[in-house]
């Protein structure tokens, strides 16, 4: 059986639960409390709160993190196409259909971008209607306007 590790992180937005097993992250993740007896003793959910605690300070704008992504290969694709977005810009759910090279699936974009595992580091708030307003976010329309305003801060 494979030991699931979890850490978490008090934000000014709440709870952040980063979530995988010894050597990679596989979520990260707005909660309304811990989880009972969490065991954060995995180097990779360790880094993954120190980095995420950095980017709330405002001193960090990039991640160096093990992430391991589970989901469709059209999601992963989605949610890689995610970490090239940069910290304080916004991007279209087109933008990240043409960045897969499947103009097309814009649609299915948002489907996979609702469904990202990995918020915050896989930026999925930075992503925004094509006529610039802002669209769902799994951690509530409230989060990703706080966190757009953090990035532009």
């Amino acid at each position: 059986m494979v030991e699931m590790y979890r850490g978490y992180l008090k934000t000014d937005i709440g709870w952040v639960e980063v979530s995988g097993m010894r050597d990679t992250i596989t979520g990260i993740n707005f909660v309304d409390e811990k989880y009972p007896d969490a065991n954060g003793d995995s180097p990779a959910v360790q880094a993954g709160v120190r980095q995420l605690s950095e980017y709330f300070r405002g001193e960090r704008t990039t991640f160096d993190l093990p992430l391991e992504f589970h989901g469709t290969e059209f999601q992963k694709k989605v949610w890689r196409a995610l970490l090239d977005v940069p910290f304080g810009s916004t991007a279209s759910y087109g933008d990240i259909a043409r960045a897969i090279g499947n103009p097309k699936a814009v649609r299915a974009v948002g489907g996979a971008n609702a469904k990202n595992p990995i918020s915050i580091v896989a930026p999925c708030h930075r992503i925004i209607g094509s006529n610039g307003k802002l669209t769902g976010y799994g951690g509530g329309l409230w989060r990703k306007k706080w966190l757009l305003a953090h990035e532009r801060d």
